[in-house]
């Protein structure tokens, strides 16, 4: 290989590599959930995104003052709960919730969903079969 050539791919598979870094950052539930310890929260959903990586869906409840708290809950990937049977519209604002899960370890109103109670008191299936 003459010598132009490498000083050209030598840079090109540094950037690759550096490109490609983001990649190994996701660490699963465990790196902003605390998976010791579980909590259960209902509320009113106020919006439901199907999207990767994760699916979100954001409540309100009132808390035991009676003052409204924002909620985020987030759970797998689309493509995962697709196999499981749901879709964009699974969920719609205004739907009662009842989830359990981990809470964020940050202290802020976040969960990662294990299990969910959907409006009609169904249990919803996370996972495929």
């Amino acid at each position: 290989m003459r010598l132009g050539a490498r000083l050209i791919l030598i840079p090109l598979a540094v950037v690759v590599l550096l490109a490609s870094t983001p990649l190994l950052a996701h660490h699963g539930a465990a790196a902003a959930f605390d998976v010791t310890k579980t909590i259960t929260v209902q509320g009113t959903m106020t919006e439901f995104l199907f999207v990767n990586p994760h699916v979100q869906l954001y409540f309100e409840r009132k808390n035991d003052k009676g003052d409204i708290e924002k909620w985020q809950g987030a759970l797998t990937a689309p493509s995962k709960l697709s196999r499981a049977g749901w879709n964009k519209r699974t969920l719609q604002p205004g739907d009662q919730v009842k989830v359990t899960g981990n809470p964020a370890r940050n202290g802020s109103n976040s969960i990662w969903i294990r299990t969910l109670v959907g409006p009609k008191g169904e249990s919803l299936q996370l996972f495929e079969d």
